[in-house]
């Protein structure tokens, strides 16, 4: 099966995306403003790419990239991308989507962005994805990315799909998509970071006014170094701080072991905070 592949914005070089790459970098750190943008941008597109012009009479359902109990970045554009859709659709009195979720089974501490394809497949190879079969059957799927740098995971959507036998039409969407393949793909990580820099950068987003938690972020927070997380909890609000443990939790951070003093650190610095206040 040969999915539909939809990109927004084709990435050709280095010096132009079609978006601002401190946008982009932004969203990938829990900018949801930035997300909504991205969002009704690519919906938008793919109406007046395809969906203008061709019918879906199934019922749509709208996959976000696969993740385990964080959202990846994604799942925030996927929210606005749904409900743009759903304006359109309903005004051309066709039904509004369903959502689906694909489950992920391994967590890595790895850093996706800066590895070359081969690196990528090999790190991402073990994983498992899953998804929920019989809602899907009849449904037409549409899986969203923000980004398509090497296709490595939507290889592993589509050897999702052969393994439970989906006969579905599926269509592939992307915010932007690497079409020149002498770019090597740590690209990505010139986006994620370009406006990131430490993570005393990541206020700005964090205290921006819309902010919503991702794996990325809360990754990236565990990761620096002892002395600078030390200072940036300090910045951090007691909801903050608290929705980042149990985010950690979650998703088995705990049991990495290059996270261990941070988050011993965290938990350690909740209690006390909460001591303090009776």
């Amino acid at each position: 099966m040969i999915p539909y592949t939809y990109s927004l914005h084709k990435i050709q070089h280095t010096a132009h995306f079609g978006f601002e790459a401190d946008d982009y970098s932004r969203f990938k750190f829990g900018d949801d403003d930035v997300a909504h943008k991205f969002g009704r941008e690519l919906a938008n597109g793919f109406i007046k790419g395809f969906l203008e012009d061709n019918l879906v009479t199934e019922q749509i359902v709208v996959i976000s990239s696969p993740y385990c109990f964080i959202p990846t970045a994604t799942f925030a554009m996927k929210n606005h991308f749904v409900n743009q859709l759903n304006r359109w659709l309903v005004d051309h009195g066709r039904l509004v989507v369903q959502e689906a979720k694909v489950h992920r089974t391994i967590t890595y501490k790895e850093d996706y962005g800066e590895l070359s394809a081969e690196d990528r497949i090999k790190l991402i190879g073990n994983d498992s994805f899953h998804i929920d079969k019989d809602f899907l059957e009849g449904k037409t799927l549409f899986f969203l990315d923000d980004i398509k740098i090497t296709g490595s995971h939507e290889k592993m959507i589509m050897k999702m799909v052969r393994e439970y036998g989906l006969k579905n039409d599926i269509f592939m969407l992307y915010y932007a998509e690497l079409v020149n393949h002498d770019i090597h793909p740590n690209i990505e990580n010139h986006l994620n970071y370009h406006r990131i820099k430490s993570v005393f950068d990541l206020d700005e987003v964090i205290k921006g006014g819309n902010f919503c938690f991702n794996t990325r972020i809360v990754k990236y927070i565990l990761n620096c170094d002892f002395n600078s997380f030390t200072i940036f909890l300090e910045r951090q609000t007691e909801g903050f701080k608290n929705s980042l443990y149990d985010l950690a939790l979650g998703n088995s951070y705990h049991l990495i072991e290059c996270y261990a003093r941070n988050l011993e650190f965290l938990k350690n610095n909740m209690i006390n905070n909460k001591y303090k206040l009776i």
